[in-house]
């Protein structure tokens, strides 16, 4: 099994991004076919008590990467990816890894 980890950088308005990201990026993403599951986290902080260095991450679980790659290259993943720059002032950072 393999996951597409997003890691979302703060964003210029938290609100925004936070009403975009549910209302609008979900229910896009939500059409990618192949996902086996996902997990969203938003950070609230660090062992030490400092801010953390990301605002939130998704990932999204698949079977392989070659299943990964067939459904982020289909227009709904397409459409996921390319929805980022709406609401994602803070940046994003893209990994796989394998779990």
């Amino acid at each position: 099994m393999v996951k597409l980890v997003v890691m979302y950088g703060h964003p210029e308005d938290s609100d925004a991004f936070e009403k975009y990201y549910s209302e609008k990026h979900l229910p896009i993403a939500s059409k990618i076919p192949g996902v086996k599951r996902v997990e969203l986290t938003k950070f609230i902080g660090t062992p030490d008590g400092s801010s953390p260095s990301h605002y939130r991450m998704a990932e999204v679980y698949f079977d392989s990467l070659e299943e990964l790659q067939k459904h982020m290259g289909s227009p709904e993943g397409q459409a996921a990816v390319n929805d980022i720059p709406n609401f994602a002032t803070g940046g994003v950072d893209v990994m796989i890894g394998e779990v």
